[in-house]
């Protein structure tokens, strides 16, 4: 999951399952035009095939990382997905400026919410951290 979380921060379409068949997993990757990245090794080898990425680190920086050099991935459109539930960010829906902190509010950040789970997002001393943090990951810094 905290893969899955990173790469929605980088902007990238991002499907994760706690529970799923291997043949179910190879099967939806390949009709979805996805990576399937792993760190199952018996899965790597049975599904030999240049779909599926099998990860060395169970750290999710680390892993961000192998991702990107495998890939050849860079930080996409930041901040862009949900990271909870992938969808596109959008407006933020009426009333979601309640459910963000006083300061927030009258700083007059811009807002933008998730239409599935109704989090509410804004740029803040976290969104710089992630950053750093990103570059770092993806060799930046």
């Amino acid at each position: 999951a905290g893969l899955a979380r990173w790469l929605r921060v980088l902007g990238f379409d991002t499907a994760w399952e706690e529970t799923i068949a291997d043949e179910e997993l190879v099967r939806r990757g390949a009709e979805e035009r996805r990576l399937v990245l792993t760190r199952d090794r018996a899965l790597a080898e049975a599904w030999r095939t240049d779909g599926v990425l099998l990860l060395r680190s169970d750290r999710p920086l680390e892993q961000l990382r192998e991702v990107a050099e495998a890939a050849g991935i860079t930080a996409g459109a930041l901040f862009s997905r949900c990271t909870r539930c992938n969808l596109p960010l959008g407006d933020t829906p009426p009333g979601a400026a309640e459910r963000v902190p006083e300061s927030v509010r009258a700083d007059g950040r811009p807002l933008r919410g998730c239409a599935g789970c109704g989090r509410v997002y804004w740029e803040g001393s976290h969104t710089e951290r992630m950053r750093r943090t990103v570059e770092r990951a993806l060799g930046g810094g």
